[in-house]
């Protein structure tokens, strides 16, 4: 173990631990300002805004031995006996001479920018920078050119921190964006003809520390202090990439990445980033429908909650579709009620959606060619139902269940959707005819829908609290970020209903049921904490159902 001292603050490094000097200050909560370092991009050092007094301590002495000048803590990799000054008068008046030489040529359009509430330049001004202007104001707006479909720049707000060009060389290996001209007419551009067109390109976004990089699709939309942030989960792919949701009296406006080192590090694509759209479709099931006679009308919930039972009970022989977009706790919940009427009920995943094959970058970021967010978790919840506390009933692919409704084995079917995009087609639906009793949750309508005897509105990922499992078995716990529009009910809620249970559906309440229940989900200590979880279930030999190991991580 190594010491570093910190504005006279001890820290402990591990033997072999690489930190650089605003890494080390993190760590003793002192945060050193900068705007070209990230963790996830190579070293730069050439804002020169991190610059502090760097010396080191004699081991057997004790004395202090400080450099001459200034040196960048991004590019300053600390060891035993490193010493670092963060808050002397000599590194104040180096951070106001960087604020005051990028504000001169900086437009004064903070107002209409849409970086105002979140800029760094902004920020850094208030907290270190000059008390009083010295030169004379140029009240001018920046010149704007698109670099993308979905990105424009505006050129003169650009403090050239690199950020963009890094990530595109080193992180998405495309190299769309470059640096031209030189000295103080350096300018961030691409190649005529070669915009900056890759999956990841939002990220840009993200990275610039100011106003220059704009996303056209929030820009002038919104100003980001109207908007309320939620930890949330992407259910673009299989990767399950952890995602902030930004809304607005339950409007989406914006999504950008959430940091999390064991799933997505600091990233998501373009198609996370701007999926939401279904969400505020106006395509929406939001009225549950009761079909009698080929006649479909409106039912209230408190009717469909009652009836329901009943009606199942009558069908006959049962089976369940289960969407690999449900949660885990939904998946369990639906499992158990539909167990609860039929102990033989036949328990099926629905259609995995896939486009092609996983696309992997060079920084290490993988788009999962499975479309969905929860294959992993609600497999082996059907599973844990197929396994030695459930043994009575099979447990089937959807294909199978298609040649099984064929041959008449099945009185009442209850299907769960929740797909974002259509997913089954009229002949594929037909299969489903012939029916006593067909229960259809989706989120829009389909050819399914149309023949269901009840039609129930669903909830979209983002409206509800619930567990996910992505392909690499870490389990996430998120809450709802948006309430779904008036008239649908979340799966959870109405499950928990109809199974009769009293109080209010709490998804971390049923999680720790889960994994008293099923083997796959055990975590070390035998319990489940609040949502906001991030797991990693590793699995046994045994395979799927066995005992899992678990390393937890804050999110």
């Amino acid at each position: 173990m190594g010491i570093v001292i910190v504005d006279g603050r001890e820290i402990e490094i591990g033997d072999g631990e690489r930190l650089n000097g605003i890494q080390a200050a993190l760590r003793a909560g002192i945060v050193i300002p900068h705007y070209c370092w990230h963790p996830g991009l190579s070293v730069a050092g050439s804002c020169r805004m991190c610059l502090v007094e760097v010396g080191t301590r004699d081991p057997k002495t004790g004395h202090v031995t400080m450099l001459p000048k200034l040196a960048p803590a991004c590019n300053t990799p600390v060891r035993d006996g490193t010493v670092l000054v963060t808050n002397s008068e000599k590194v104040a008046r180096a951070r106001a001479m960087v604020q005051e030489s990028l504000l001169l040529r900086h437009p004064i359009d903070c107002p209409i920018c849409d970086k105002a509430g979140e800029c760094s330049l902004q920020d850094y001004h208030f907290q270190y920078g000059q008390p009083e202007r010295r030169a004379d104001l140029r009240p001018f707006s920046s010149r704007r050119r698109d670099v993308a479909a979905n990105i424009t720049l505006f050129v003169d707000r650009c403090v050239m921190c690199g950020r963009c060009v890094r990530f595109c060389r080193e992180v998405s290996g495309t190299s769309e964006l470059m640096v031209v001209s030189r000295g103080a007419h350096e300018e961030i551009d691409v190649m005529p003809g070669f915009p900056l067109d890759n999956p990841l390109s939002g990220n840009v976004v993200d990275l610039c520390p100011v106003g220059a990089l704009c996303d056209k699709e929030f820009l002038y939309r919104q100003r980001v202090w109207f908007l309320r942030r939620h930890a949330a989960l992407c259910g673009g792919c299989a990767s399950g990439c952890s995602i902030w949701i930004e809304e607005n009296q339950d409007r989406i406006w914006r999504i950008k990445p959430r940091d999390n080192a064991l799933v997505n590090q600091w990233w998501i694509c373009n198609e996370g980033r701007y999926g939401f759209g279904h969400v505020h479709s106006d395509r929406r099931l939001t009225v549950p429908l009761r079909r009698e006679g080929g006649t479909a009308e409106p039912v209230e919930w408190q009717a469909a909650v009652a009836e329901l039972p009943g009606r199942l009970s009558q069908a006959g022989r049962l089976a369940a579709v289960f969407s690999p977009f449900l949660s885990v706790e939904e998946a369990y919940l639906l499992a158990r009620f539909m167990r609860g009427i039929d102990p033989e009920a036949v328990l099926a995943i629905g259609p995995i959606p896939r486009a092609g094959s996983d696309t992997s970058f060079p920084g290490g970021f993988v788009i999962s060619g499975e479309k969905c967010p929860n294959r992993r978790g609600v497999e082996e919840v059907l599973a844990g139902y197929s396994g030695a506390a459930w043994r009575s009933g099979p447990l089937v692919s959807f294909e199978q269940l298609l040649g099984q409704l064929e041959a008449g084995r099945f009185g009442g079917v209850w299907v769960s959707g929740g797909y974002p995009t259509d997913w089954i087609d009229p002949p594929t639906a037909s299969r489903f005819r012939g029916l006593r009793l067909l229960v259809v949750q989706d989120l829009f309508p389909s050819p399914l829908a149309e023949m269901a005897t009840y039609a129930l509105p669903g909830s979209a990922l983002a409206e509800r609290d619930g567990s996910y499992v992505n392909r690499h078995d870490h389990l996430q716990s998120v809450r709802a970020a948006v309430r779904p529009p008036g008239g649908v009910r979340p799966e959870g809620t109405l499950f928990w209903e109809l199974l009769g249970r009293p109080g209010l559906y709490q998804a971390s309440n049923v999680l720790r049921e889960v994994a008293a229940e099923i083997r796959y989900f055990h975590v070390a200590g035998g319990s489940i904490p609040e949502l906001g979880l991030n797991l990693k279930l590793n699995l046994l030999a045994e395979g799927p159902g066995a005992v899992a190991r678990s390393s937890q991580s804050a999110v």
